[in-house]
């Protein structure tokens, strides 16, 4: 039960970033497993094989995957509707791939093993119940930036290009760089997201940021209710907890 409400945090986090592009912006993006993948492997390698700091990997892998997005996003966002939702898509499909062919730092399908759980210095979460408190944590420091956010100014300029592109720059919204900014913090939090998987599990391969990441958020935000504060977190937990309750329902009715 520690490991399925575990990955419900984790995804919660995916979902946030997620929640905040598409539920407040009213954009469309299917490549957000790009970003976690760039989170994940990218804290791996860093803790790994350079001996960095978990904590440290993972901002530092923020930072990168938040300046990756804004490179990106810059062209990629003057898309709209389906060609914006197409090119995104693109963008996953490419990093999946670059994860199975780049065998010399990935280690392909076989999956890089031996991530470090998360710790600062010699405190490290050794349990997976110390590591799912500090998941919990971050969700809900997530939650709390994603709120504030909402709320400002910033955020009503979001709502507004969700609106009505046309309507919202008639009333002075720079609708680009907006866009722009809503992109690189959705990138943001998919990264965080896929450190925390990295160093939750200890393992990651390919697989793990494959179509499953590109379908299963959007159950988890129509399921919680986009465009809402904890709508991520609990479509999150739904989704992670269902099956199980389905399976156990199944074997008590075969019992009886």
């Amino acid at each position: 039960l520690v490991a399925v409400v575990g990955f419900a945090m984790i995804y919660a986090v995916f979902c946030l970033g997620l929640n905040f592009f598409m539920g407040y912006t009213g954009q469309a993006s299917f490549g957000q497993n790009a970003f976690a993948a760039l989170g994940g492997y990218g804290s791996a390698i860093l803790t790994s094989d350079y001996g960095w700091e978990p904590l440290a990997a993972l901002l530092a892998m923020m930072a990168f995957s938040g300046l990756v997005a804004a490179i990106i996003g810059y062209p990629t966002l003057r898309l709209r509707g389906h060609y914006l939702a197409m090119a995104t898509f693109a963008l996953g499909l490419i990093t999946y791939e670059l994860s199975i062919e780049l065998t010399g730092i990935t280690q392909g399908y076989m999956g890089f093993s031996g991530i470090p759980p998360l710790g600062i210095g010699k405190w490290k979460l050794a349990s997976e119940k110390q590591q799912l408190v500090a998941l919990v944590l971050f969700v809900l420091l997530g939650v709390w930036i994603s709120a504030r956010l909402r709320d400002s100014r910033f955020g009503r300029a979001l709502r507004a290009i969700a609106g009505s592109e046309k309507a919202a720059s008639a009333l002075g919204v720079e609708v680009s760089r907006y866009k722009l900014a809503a992109f690189v913090i959705a990138a943001l939090y998919a990264s965080a997201a896929g450190s925390l998987f990295a160093h939750f599990v200890g393992f990651i391969s390919p697989e793990v940021f494959g179509a499953a990441m590109v379908v299963l958020p959007f159950t988890v935000l129509y399921l919680g209710g986009i465009g809402t504060k904890w709508g991520p977190v609990v479509g999150a937990i739904i989704v992670s907890l269902l099956p199980g309750a389905l399976r156990s329902l199944g074997l008590k009715e075969m019992q009886d």
